[in-house]
Parts: structure tokens; C-alpha cells; sequence
């Protein structure tokens, strides 16, 4: 929400032109900036604030900053869909993709469209198309449109490539788990192609889900046969199913890059095996490498997704680790494009996310600082901000600092049995912060506060104030002169 003192300036330039303009017969224009020739849209899945309040103090304790702390513009982001007031990823990064509202799971489509549940397969999987011949129409996204332009384009997930938020940027349909669909959008001339995309494709795709991309006879959920991993091969991507493959590639020689490391979701920061799965910073530089190649430029989405399946699980642990290398692969992105662009002239890199969820910051805790070994850090128990002490409830039990709105941990009745709850357990791995309303096993859901969003580099300037999500489009098609 920076602002600049402009007047001063615009009114000299005003004079001069108008001077100019008396004194000459040509007509009087405005301008036109130059557009940024490369666009990287960072998109932390359910990455509220208060998940960024946490991270931070996770990752550098309360005075520190994460790169995304320290992008010199921006604002908040509100994000209920066409049907509901909490959104689900779908229509909430469709609308940052395409500028349209949508209903609750669905991928850039019109207003008007339905999501209807696909029917189950010959192999019991619900993968069927059920949306109907006159159920919306396409809405067109940035990725089509900087296609249009002869840029490059790419799209980077620590899901699998063909959920919500990446599926979004490439694929057109009623219902985001139409995922063999979805799948089949992202191969140049085949059937089901997004023909949107040129007759070229996604120049980079990596991420998770391979199952999609595989027949069911071998392993996968395809049930129609086609082995898509073959059929973008010989559509001339280069291609990466593990961490050694990935680092074996040269981006800089390459044209194009397909990378598919797990059958579904990659694993989560905190689990990766840097040995078989590549990090989100590893993923995005190589993927910057090839797209650079073009001299038109770029436009790449880079997601943190599994920052949202922490949360859903309510390990919040896990969520915060995730966050801190989403953060580092801003960083990395960052640091990378300032190479060839030192002042960002003709780099836009934007950062928010589609929505938020019901992770709170709990009592008066005295401060933590990062968390280390021996320190849990904001992921331990309220500790009296005077004493010391551990804070007890009406129970007469210690509590979290990070605690839920909702999901799967509540103790029912009395807390007292609580009463030993100590920082050992609280910051496991794996365990589930306590919520105030219980809902079953993964299904924490969705908040429905605005979001944030920075940015830095040639246009950031424009994003301002308290925007919607669809004006989010908007600004980032004016400021890439798309």
C-alpha cells in the first residue's frame, strides 16, 4: 500500500508537453511504458497471514523478515468465490489467472458455470466428465494470453500438476477433480489439448501427479490407455522423475522441461528426500533457465501447495516449514533475476495467495525467537510474557500458541486431562494443534479473510489498497502489457 508523491512530477511533465505541444503541429500522446518482458506469479496455497506471522517466527523469530516481508509494494486481496463466501483454490486462483468469478470447484470457466461431480470409471475412480455440453464457456488466462504474445510460459507446483491452483493457469472445465482431463489439457495435439496454449504447450510443467499422466494397467488412473508421459516426450520435453534426472538437465540448453517426481503430491518440505524430490528454489531457477531463453520474454506461476494440505491436517509444523521454502524460492527467484534485470526494469514477480484458513496465534506469549534445537519456538505452549510460566485455560491445562478455528483435535470435555501438554508434543513433526470445533480427519477447513500481496519490479507500483481478486488480473495483465 506504498504510495509516491507524483504530483510534483506529472505537473512539470504536463507543462513541458503542453509547451511542446504549442510550438508544434504534431499531436500530443501519452507515453506507453514499457511492459515487463517476464512475469513470475507466486502463489502460497492457503498461505494466510496469520500462517505468515507464524512462519516468520518460525523461520527468524519475531524481528526477522522473509523475502515476502520485505517486497517494497502492497495490499490486501479479497477472495470469496461466485457462490460462497470461503473459497476453495479453484475459483479463487482462477480469478487471479483469468479476472472472473466463478463458483466453488471450478476452473476457469464463466460465471454461469456448474460444478458438477465427474461419475466413477470402469476402474471405481470418480474420473468421469459429467459437465455437460452447455455448462459455461472458457474464461481466457494469463498464461493463454502471454502465449498469444509469443512469450513463454510455465507452470511450477509442489502439488500434483493437475490440481486446483496449477490446473487453473492451463485447463478450462466444470469440476477441478477432473484431474485425467486436466492432464490431458497440457499435450501439444492430443486429444483434449487446450488449443489456448498454442501449438507448442507449456514450455515448462513440473511437479507432482503422475498418475494422471499414466494408465491404469500401469499404476496409474488413466482409464482410456494414453501414456502421457510418452506423448510429451515425443513432443520434445525434456524430461525429469527424480532429483537426479532434474539436476542432470541443463535448462539453459533446453526448450522445453516436464517433471513429474511423485504419483501424487510431492512430499512435504519437512519429509522431501532431496535425494528423489527437488525443492520449490530448485524447481523454480531451473524452470526461469528455460523459459529465459525466450527474448520475449516469460510468464511463470510458481506454487507453494502444500502449505494448504498442512493446514488441512492442522500439523502446523509442517505448514510452516513449507512456507519458509516457499519463501526461499522467492528468494532464489529473486536473486536469479536480478542477474540479467539488476533493478528489475522488465521483471514483475508478484507474491499472495488464493485464500486463507483458520490457523490463530493464541493468549499473551511471552516472545520465542526462531525455532531451533532446544527451542520450540511459536511452536510450543503460551508462556506468561511476566513469569515465564506456562498460561493455563479454566481447565487448569497449558495450551498451544498455534491453535485452529476448526479440525480434528478437540479434547472433548474437561481439558484438565491436558494438564501434562508440554513442548515436546506440541512441536513433533506431526502433531495436530487443538481446534475449537471438531471436524473429521483433514478437513480443517478453508478462512475467509483477505489475503496479501507483494510485489517488486517493473508495474509493482500499481497494486494498492484493498483490491478483489479479479482486479489482481487485471493489474498484472496492464503492468505485462498483455
Amino acid at each position: 500500500m506504498t504510495r509516491r508523491p507524483l504530483y510534483a512530477a506529472g505537473l512539470s511533465v504536463a507543462i513541458s508537453t503542453l509547451i511542446a505541444a504549442c510550438s508544434s503541429n504534431t499531436p500530443v500522446t501519452e507515453p506507453v511504458a514499457d511492459a515487463p518482458k517476464n512475469v513470475i506469479f507466486f502463489l502460497g496455497d492457503g498461505m494466510g497471514m496469520t500462517t505468515m506471522t507464524a512462519a516468520r517466527i518460525y523461520s527468524v523469530g519475531e524481528d526477522g523478515e522473509l523475502t515476502m516481508d520485505t517486497l517494497p509494494e502492497t495490499a490486501f486481496v479479497k477472495t470469496f468465490s461466485n457462490d460462497a463466501q470461503v473459497t476453495d483454490s479453484a475459483p479463487s486462483m482462477s480469478a487471479y489467472m483469468t479476472g472472473v468469478k466463478m463458483n466453488n470447484e471450478v476452473l476457469s470457466m464463466s460465471p454461469d458455470t456448474l460444478a458438477i461431480d465427474p461419475l466413477v470409471d470402469a476402474n471405481g475412480n470418480k474420473l468421469v466428465n459429467n459437465c455437460g455440453t452447455k455448462n459455461g464457456t472458457p474464461a481466457t488466462t494469463l498464461l493463454e494470453l502471454a502465449k498469444a504474445k509469443g512469450l513463454s510460459t510455465g507452470v511450477v507446483t509442489t502439488t500434483r500438476v493437475t490440481h486446483a491452483t496449477p490446473a487453473a493457469t492451463y485447463s478450462h472445465i466444470c469440476h477441478r477433480d477432473l484431474e485425467n482431463d486436466i492432464a490431458a489439457a497440457a499435450v501439444p495435439g492430443g486429444i483434449g489439448y487446450n488449443t489456448g496454449l498454442g501449438t507448442t504447450g507449456l514450455d515448462v510443467l513440473l511437479g507432482g501427479g503422475k498418475q494422471f499422466f499414466t494408465p491404469f494397467k500401469d499404476g496409474g488412473k488413466r482409464s482410456d490407455g494414453r501414456d502421457l508421459v510418452a506423448e510429451m516426450k515425443a513432443k520434445n520435453y525434456a524430461y525429469a522423475s527424480n532429483s537426479t534426472e532434474f539436476n542432470a538437465i541443463d535448462g539453459t540448453k533446453t526448450d522445453k522441461l516436464f517433471g513429474l517426481f511423485t504419483s501424487s503430491h510431492m512430499s512435504y518440505d519437512l519429509d522431501r528426500d532431496p535425494a528423489k524430490e527437488p525443492s520449490l528454489a530448485e524447481m523454480t531457477t531451473k524452470a526461469m533457465d528455460v523459459l529465459a531463453k525466450n527474448s520475449k520474454g516469460y510468464f511463470l506461476m510458481v506454487e507453494g501447495g502444500r502449505i494448504d494440505h498442512a493446514l488441512h491436517e492442522t500439523t502446523a509444523k509442517k505448514a510452516l516449514q513449507d512456507t519458509v521454502a516457499f519463501d526461499n524460492a522467492i528468494k532464489a527467484a529473486i536473486a536469479k533475476a536480478k542477474i540479467a534485470d539488476p533493478d528489475l526494469k522488465n521483471t514483475l514477480i508478484v507474491v499472495t495467495a488464493d485464500h486463507d484458513h483458520t490457523l490463530v496465534l493464541n493468549g499473551y506469549a511471552k516472545r520465542t525467537g526462531k525455532t531451533a534445537a532446544g527451542n520450540p519456538g511459536v511452536l510450543g505452549v503460551v508462556k506468561n510474557y511476566v513469569t515465564g510460566v506456562p498460561d493455563k485455560d479454566l481447565d487448569g491445562a497449558p495450551y498451544s500458541i498455534i491453535g485452529f478455528g476448526n479440525g480434528e483435535n478437540r479434547t472433548q470435555g474437561s481439558r484438565s486431562t491436558m494438564a501434562s501438554l508440554d513442548e515436546t508434543v506440541t512441536s513433533a513433526n506431526t502433531y495436530h494443534q487443538e481446534a475449537v470445533v471438531r471436524v473429521a480427519v483433514g478437513s480443517e477447513t478453508h478462512g475467509g479473510t483477505d489475503v496479501f500481496f507483494g510485489a517488486i519490479g517493473k508495474g509493482s507500483d500499481t497494486f494498492l489498497g484493498t483490491i478483489d481478486n479479479t482486479k489482481v488480473f487485471t493489474l498484472v495483465k496492464t503492468a505485462s502489457g498483455l
